[in-house]
């Protein structure tokens, strides 16, 4: 089955709301957190179907996670906040959902497409940090 929509490419941000309430959310400390909102954030999506690999890179530290739409995996927060949670990963109609269950409630993200650009919203134990990346 064709993926309802084309994620690849490479996105910079440009928006990025409550970063600072989801990284107190998730136990980061205030220097970390202080470092991490000054970042400028760059993703690279490479999608074969349902299969994807998202890099984001910043001049502190990268991320990858690879997955398969459908396929609970367990993830390594390695960088972000050095939790194991088993993520999943499904389509809502043109949405990625994530749900990332471990110690924090209500972890997940969202990634969609609209308007030109990628959205992202983070969420977790009720706090929704939302960001905007526009194409490189």
């Amino acid at each position: 089955m064709a993926s309802p929509v084309d994620f690849s490419g490479t996105w910079e941000m440009v928006a990025n709301d409550k970063w600072d309430d989801y990284m107190k959310v998730l136990d980061i400390d205030f220097a970390t957190r202080k470092l991490a909102g000054l970042l400028k954030i760059r993703k690279e999506v490479k999608q074969d179907g349902d299969s994807f690999t998202f890099k984001t890179m910043s001049s502190l530290r990268n991320y990858d996670l690879s997955f398969t739409v459908g396929v609970e995996f367990t993830e390594h927060t390695k960088g972000l906040d050095n939790r194991t949670v088993q993520t999943t990963v499904r389509w809502e109609g043109e949405r990625l959902v994530c749900e990332q269950k471990g110690e924090k409630p209500g972890r997940g993200w969202s990634h969609w497409i609209q308007d030109g650009q990628l959205h992202l919203e983070l969420t977790c134990d009720g706090v929704v940090c939302k960001q905007v990346f526009k194409k490189a």
